[in-house]
């Protein structure tokens, strides 16, 4: 009983640090930013260049882009890739977003940079992207037949032309500025411009009852919890009972606890931009570039939001964004608390023997553990840091991220009923060979390859991949001609 009392504390000391730490300044933005992208970019602008007769130097770029854009997590991609792909798009070009989708998506981006690093969500942004277009043009030219056998609507049906209005898109440049001061580590954001100091004597015990509360090992990746975020948490509860009120039912009309809810938002994201320091008999308030910027963000949000997008864009952005809320909170939730279980489960030893090196077997075991140990979309961050903490090499950590979000077992199921077990089971297969190609890149980086080298590789590959295009292609080019005569 003491052991499972032990695990429950763990799961739930971990979650309230992931709250209190990682939640608003990273994620409401982000769920802000998805939401604008599904309501105010219309449809036809990101689709319509994913035709089957679209030239490859543009249908599978602007595939990637528009996986990018979308902001979709695992389990929402396989509609809208069944919707492109019955609709008319290419095999390659609607492969290529299914992958793309879900690794690269702004959440999962800004989060992995946010915890783990940079320079590994940068290394997942431009290898999924590289990847992702190879693995499309392979699967192309692997069923071109089928593919020229798809009974599907013509590409006119992606040629409809719309745009966003001016509002619209500076709404979503502002939204992109609030994410930018709230979580980039630049110095004139970092950089103290103004102090104050509040006698609330309270404030520092209420430190140490938390610090008691929840005690944390920063060598295992645990963290505490300060009373700013104790406070942040509650304020999360406060924001999710009025959006409840006010947004689950938002297509009846809007409410005051519709403009509450919006409100509480920006009033948390400002009071989680200050820098709160607990001292004897106070607590001192220090005014940073980043609080001047998400004050300025915020403001000029709740402005724009109130005047000057028209009623149906106010209604569908929050509406989206409120799905994409209750889509993925409650399972980062339920994940978060998970990885505090998990660590006190798993024995550092364990993750070192198998993944602690950037070898080929190494990256293996990240890929199988992607596709066996499935966590939505943000999950799997908390989750791979976890791993790290415990001794996993980051190639391996890559692998395992890549892989994670396209290849969980139901994914695959699902896929395999929208385009057959064949194509389905291929596609898995070449998932699994680039991630763990990706892992070992990135890892051969980590480990002080110099990065000249590196990108010699990746463009052999790349160039392998192209003549191998360039021939399959002339072959069938000659096979036409041929029948032809």
């Amino acid at each position: 009983m003491n052991f499972i009392l032990h695990l429950l504390s763990s799961g739930l000391g971990n979650l309230a640090a992931y709250l209190a730490a990682h939640v608003l300044l990273c994620l409401l933005p982000a769920f802000y930013i998805a939401g604008a992208m599904t309501a105010l970019i219309p449809k036809e602008t990101v689709t319509r260049f994913l035709g089957r007769n679209t030239p490859k130097w543009i249908s599978y770029p602007a595939s990637a882009a528009a996986g990018f854009l979308l902001a979709v997590c695992s389990c929402t991609v396989i509609p809208l890739f069944a919707g492109i792909y019955k609709k008319g798009a290419g095999l390659g070009p609607a492969i290529t977003f299914l992958f793309v989708a879900p690794a690269v998506n702004v959440l999962a981006l800004v989060y992995t940079g946010k915890i783990i690093g940079m320079d590994l969500a940068i290394a997942r942004l431009v290898l999924s992207l590289a990847f992702g277009i190879g693995i499309g043009i392979i699967m192309a030219l692997i069923f071109s037949k089928q593919d020229a056998e798809h009974d599907a609507a013509t590409d006119a049906m992606f040629a409809g032309q719309a745009s966003m209005r001016r509002a619209a898109v500076m709404f979503m440049l502002v939204l992109v500025a609030l994410l930018v001061a709230g979580t980039f580590q630049l110095d004139f954001l970092k950089q103290t411009y103004a102090s104050l100091t509040l006698p609330l004597a309270w404030v520092e015990s209420f430190q140490g009852q938390l610090a008691q509360l929840v005690p944390f090992d920063p060598a295992r990746g645990e963290e505490g919890v300060t009373a700013q975020g104790a406070i942040l948490i509650g304020m999360l509860g406060l924001i999710g009972l009025a959006s409840w009120r006010g947004i689950e039912n938002i297509h009846e009309g809007f409410n005051r606890w519709t403009w509450i809810s919006s409100a509480l938002v920006g009033l948390t994201l400002v009071f989680a931009s200050l820098t709160l320091t607990p001292i004897p008999g106070g607590v001192t308030l220090a005014l940073t570039g980043k609080f001047f910027g998400v004050l300025a963000a915020t403001l000029a949000l709740g402005w724009m939001l109130k005047t000057q997008l028209s009623e149906e864009e106010t209604r569908d952005t929050l509406w989206e964004t409120w799905k994409f809320v209750k889509q993925i909170f409650p399972l980062l939730i339920v994940g978060v608390f998970a990885v505090g279980v998990i660590r006190q489960l798993i024995r550092p030893e364990w993750i070192q023997a198998v993944a602690g090196q950037n070898t080929i077997l190494g990256n293996f075991v990240g890929v199988i553990f992607g596709v066996f140990m499935y966590f939505p979309t943000l999950v799997e961050v908390p989750i791979a840091q976890m791993f790290l903490s415990l001794g996993m090499h980051r190639g391996p950590l890559l692998a395992y991220l890549m892989a994670d979000p396209e290849l969980s077992l139901q994914s695959i199921l699902i896929t395999a009923a929208i385009i057959g077990r064949l194509k389905a089971w291929t596609y898995v297969f070449w998932v699994s060979l680039f991630s763990a190609l990706a892992g070992l890149i990135y890892g051969a980086w980590v480990d002080g390859t110099s990065l000249g080298t590196i990108v010699l590789y990746l463009f052999a590959i790349l160039g392998l991949l192209a003549a191998a295009v360039w021939a399959v292609t002339r072959r069938q080019q000659k096979k036409i001609i041929v029948v032809g005569e």
